[in-house]
């Protein structure tokens, strides 16, 4: 019974050894193991076995992570109040570096990429914000990119989803894209103008050079008027009108 007994426990506890010892890692994760609290080497995928309480080892995922920025208050360079959030992604290059040089990487990279958000966005004005918004994600990229490749972390990514405006901001811009539009709509109506202008000082140039188009210009305004309307109109005619043909008439006497 005793033997029996004995010969369970040491079942057990190679059990207990082979289960701690025996270590399956998927394709995206890796193990750090440190010997004897050194780093040893970087292991994986696929079957890693470690010496119980000799060797241990940090599970690190390589795969991207999207990490959501949460909404930062901003005062742009022109003094205006904002509220601007983003999205990261980001993954583990150096899976030892990710876990010697820092003690938790995914909260380090948080926290960096709000500051860095409100730094940017601090440094630029609010047009720039709203018309070069890929300007400013290669910026927040880059910075994040430097800062995080002593963690073992690649930042890939940045894109800056959202710009909060006040609603006072909102109706200011409202008012200027109304103004900007009438202007417009003048700047046309006025080139309209002068093209039409141009046209009939062209036109009566033309005419001018020829007395007898005028003539026959005259009579068809007359027929075009005569055409449309069913009352009596009276056109004075001017005697100049008749001269061609009369001067046709002494020429043929």
């Amino acid at each position: 019974m005793t033997l029996g007994t004995g010969t369970l426990v040491l079942a057990i506890l190679i059990f207990m050894f082979l289960w701690a010892a025996i270590n399956i890692l998927p394709e995206y994760e890796r193990g750090v193991v440190f010997f004897l609290g050194r780093f040893q080497t970087v292991k994986g995928p696929g079957l890693v076995i470690i010496i119980p309480g000799i060797q241990k080892m940090v599970k690190v995922s390589l795969r991207t992570v999207a990490m959501d920025v949460p909404p930062q208050e901003v005062i742009t360079k022109d003094n205006v109040s904002i509220r601007v959030n983003a999205v990261i992604y980001f993954r583990v290059v150096s899976p030892d570096k990710a876990v010697i040089n820092v003690e938790n990487y995914y909260y380090a990279t948080s926290q960096l990429a709000q500051t860095t958000l409100r730094s940017v966005c601090g440094q630029a004005e609010l047009d720039e914000l709203l018309a070069e918004r890929d300007k400013v994600n290669r910026t927040i990229q880059s910075i994040l990119d430097r800062h995080t490749d002593p963690w073992g972390v690649k930042v890939s990514v940045v894109e800056v989803k959202a710009i909060d405006l006040p609603e006072e901001m909102k109706r200011a811009m409202a008012k200027q894209a109304e103004a900007e539009r009438e202007k417009r709509a003048k700047i046309i109506h006025a080139e309209g103008e002068y093209n039409a202008a141009q046209t009939i000082l062209n036109a009566s140039n033309l005419l001018s050079q020829n007395p007898v188009s005028l003539q026959l210009r005259y009579l068809q305004t007359l027929t075009e008027v005569a055409t449309e309307k069913n009352s009596t109109t009276i056109f004075p005619v001017p005697i100049d009108l008749f001269t061609p043909f009369v001067e046709r008439m002494r020429k043929k006497e």
